[in-house]
């Protein structure tokens, strides 16, 4: 019996047999399933799943749809006090390539701005690459994701002194976060 357990563990690499933490993020439009990664982002990971599990995104919007880029949920307000509360220094990778289905940590011109607002690709996102926490991945819940990025929105773009303005399409219908669960121990 030993002989086999030890069998075990050298034919598999202990990063298989580690149960990867899940975020189910449940919409109004359905859910969607991401693995995080707490190997490479664990401050951004840790606050994320400290956020899902008090509560804090219940209730907030997907207020930023921008097609073939990224959909936005958190605070929509710089000024807010839970942006400088929650802020965080960027965890980056250039090994990480922004796909579509990537959740990530939205940020301003900082590169250590990130607090409560992410975001996820609706497609390859290049130019993020090694410049935004890029700390999940879809891992169910595609259509969910294509049904966000699909609703009518109103085109708005904010000027961004010394910066190219910004696009800021917000959901006509409200498109909002009824909890965010956080699964532990699933392989």
């Amino acid at each position: 019996m030993k002989y086999r357990l030890l069998l075990l563990l050298l034919l598999f690499p202990a990063a298989l047999l580690q149960a990867q933490t899940r975020a189910v993020i449940s919409t109004n439009l359905g859910d969607m399933t991401f693995e995080l990664d707490e190997q490479i982002t664990p401050k951004t990971t840790s606050q994320f799943i400290q956020l899902a599990n008090s509560g804090w995104y219940n209730g907030k919007e997907f207020y930023r749809v921008v097609k073939g880029h990224v959909i936005q949920a958190g605070i929509n307000d710089d000024l807010h006090p839970d942006h400088k509360k929650y802020q965080l220094d960027g965890e980056f990778s250039q090994h990480k390539q922004q796909i579509k289905g990537s959740l990530g940590m939205a940020r301003d011109e900082d590169p250590n701005s990130g607090s409560t607002e992410f975001y996820i690709c609706l497609e390859r996102r290049a130019h993020l690459d090694g410049k935004y926490t890029h700390f999940g991945q879809l891992i169910a819940g595609e259509a969910v994701l294509d049904k966000i990025a699909a609703v009518k929105v109103t085109e708005k773009w904010l000027e961004n002194p010394g910066g190219k303005p910004v696009a800021f399409h917000q959901p006509v219908e409200k498109v909002l976060i009824k909890f965010i669960r956080i699964d532990d121990n699933q392989q």
